[in-house]
């Protein structure tokens, strides 16, 4: 009788099948960056049936998948620019007086990385009661759901940051494979996304004093800084699109926007005494969105704003280095440095605030898999070494556009924007 649910070493349909699991494990995982990305059109199966698959730009992380082979590994992303018009009334001469449509456009390239995990030789086996190839799969896939997670989180922000420790699989700046990891240039925020707390104040633009960035050990996270953040996107021109969530009822009478914030940033606020009312509101909102998990768990509604604590910090500590656009008009990045006042007991924390289309995510797909994950497993001196890799073809890239705003042009990040504020820290850098 033939034996149907087992492969043997070296079959060749044996990476595909672990590929496609790996890859559908992935999309499925409950994490926050996977919430934050719309779910892949329905009613379609197989993996020619997918190329040039795109999610919702209604969430702020977009991802093509582009499966097709010899396109090239870089993907251009189009904006129509808004129009500014008026009505031509009654019998007024119309022809010839049409409005002009004008398209930006931004590009991001996909490259492949990849996890080798090495699961030991024929005496790591005969020595340990564990088997290495089992366990070698789970530490493939977490290594690459981290940098798939950290890379998205990085060019939301438009900085890495300093914080650094043994769960990051991204390294800082400082790193010398830095730019390739992360594929695509990390670009610091636009001129009009950038902003700093401004004590009891609400925030203000980004600004630097003297070299160093505006910010005092008082500027910190509050429900001050929300509501700021509120009226500043409800006075300017073009802000970021609303995010909008499957099936959810109240999206077009109470728009929302996603703000990801520090765990000392939220530490902080969450001491209001007003933070477990807006822990409820969460919860009925996600009501109305069909039970969506980023509703729940340790986030907060506010005034249009869902409060929701991400992993990992963006931190810059004393004396370091933070980007920024002096100028509307162009992409051109200046230093400044967080003042050596804060010490080794403050630093300075980046809140995300995420409408639609804040970052893309593209994927292509692999020679032998014919999927953006791929696997492969290989006995090394003569089958006395075993080793397995995991990896994934794909790029991700900050949307920016040349927006025209009706008086200027103004380079601007779609759909993120940036909130820097002081936070205490135990201890000094990590």
């Amino acid at each position: 009788m033939t034996n149907k649910t087992q492969m043997g070493y070296g079959d060749p349909i044996a990476m595909v099948q672990q590929a496609a699991g790996l890859f559908a494990a992935h999309n499925t995982r409950n994490s926050q960056m996977s919430r934050l990305t719309g779910p892949m059109p329905k009613g379609t199966s197989g993996a020619a049936a997918t190329l040039r698959k795109q999610t919702t730009q209604h969430m702020p992380i977009v991802r093509a998948q582009d499966l097709g082979k010899g396109r090239g590994d870089e993907v251009t992303f189009h904006l129509l620019n808004p129009v500014g018009a008026k009505p031509i009334m009654g019998s007024k001469y119309a022809e010839g007086r049409g409005v002009g449509m004008k398209l930006s456009e931004d590009k991001l390239r996909v490259n492949q990385a990849r996890f080798p995990v090495d699961l030991g030789d024929v005496m790591t086996t005969i020595r340990s009661p564990h088997d290495f190839r089992q366990l070698g799969r789970p530490v493939a896939q977490a290594l690459m759901d981290k940098y798939v997670d950290q890379t998205l989180h990085v060019h939301m922000a438009g900085a890495r940051g300093f914080h650094n420790n043994i769960e990051w699989v991204v390294p800082t700046t400082a790193d010398p494979d830095f730019a390739e990891i992360m594929v695509n240039d990390v670009k610091a925020p636009t001129k009009n996304r950038h902003f700093i707390a401004d004590g009891g104040n609400g925030v203000k633009p980004f600004n630097v004093a003297a070299g160093e960035v505006d910010l005092a050990t008082t500027d910190l996270f509050k429900m001050d800084t929300v509501d700021g953040i509120r009226t500043y996107m409800e006075q300017i021109a073009l802000p970021p699109p609303p995010v909008i969530f499957e099936g959810d009822k109240a999206a077009t009478d109470s728009p929302l926007r996603v703000l990801l914030v520090s765990p000392a940033q939220y530490s902080g606020f969450a001491t209001d005494p007003n933070f477990r009312s807006l822990q409820a509101s969460a919860m009925a909102r996600a009501s109305q969105a069909n039970g969506h998990p980023l509703f729940l768990g340790e986030a907060g509604l506010w005034n249009g704003i869902l409060i929701v604590k991400m992993h990992k910090p963006i931190r810059f500590y004393a004396g370091d280095t933070i980007k920024y656009c002096a100028d509307y008009e162009t992409e051109v990045e200046s230093s400044c440095i967080v003042p050596a006042s804060f010490g080794t007991t403050f630093a300075v924390d980046r809140a995300i605030l995420l409408g639609g289309q804040a970052v893309a995510e593209a994927m292509a797909a692999h020679k032998d898999s014919s999927l953006p994950f791929f696997w492969s497993e290989k006995e090394l001196d003569h089958g006395d070494k075993v080793e397995l890799l995991l990896g994934a073809i794909r790029g991700v890239s900050k949307i920016r556009y040349e927006v025209d705003h009706g008086n200027g042009k103004q380079i601007t990040d779609y759909g993120a924007t940036v909130i820097d504020t002081a936070v205490p820290i135990i201890g000094a850098r990590n």
